[in-house]
């Protein structure tokens, strides 16, 4: 078993909703237990860290990300914005890559400003903090 100190980073390419929502549900427990962590959102993932609820643009094998997202909160699983949420307040380090950002033909200016996010790339997250992480790429 790893270290509890061992920092993990999470590269989110996918636009899936159920894998991006598992990942944030991944984070947000990782940094509950004290674990510094990094979500990383580049290509399709990066979606769902635009303004006004963007993440609805996610993609779902139930149909649309919002109609699985209400299925799962009618059950009383948490939701999506509340993970994202839970993530920002426990601390989550959230950056979108910028070749994400180039790729998705989205602007610094349609992110979410509540959200605290950074931008960067590979070289910045495998070069600095992420060197000696645990990985997990989505």
């Amino acid at each position: 078993m790893p270290p509890a100190e061992r920092s993990l980073v999470c590269i989110l390419h996918s636009g899936d909703y159920e894998r991006v929502r598992f990942t944030l549900a991944t984070a947000a427990a990782a940094a509950a237990a004290g674990r510094a962590v990094t979500l990383f959102f580049t290509m399709d993932a990066c979606v769902a860290l635009r303004r006004d609820s963007g993440w609805h643009g996610l993609q779902s094998a139930g149909g649309s990300a919002l109609e699985a997202d209400t299925v799962l909160r009618d059950k009383g699983v948490v939701g999506f914005e509340e993970l994202l949420g839970a993530c920002r307040d426990l601390g989550v380090r959230l950056v979108v890559c910028e070749m994400g950002m180039r790729a998705s033909e989205f602007t610094k200016a349609e992110l979410d400003p509540e959200l605290n996010l950074e931008t960067g790339g590979l070289f910045s997250l495998l070069a600095g903090d992420g060197a000696d992480a645990q990985l997990l790429f989505v």
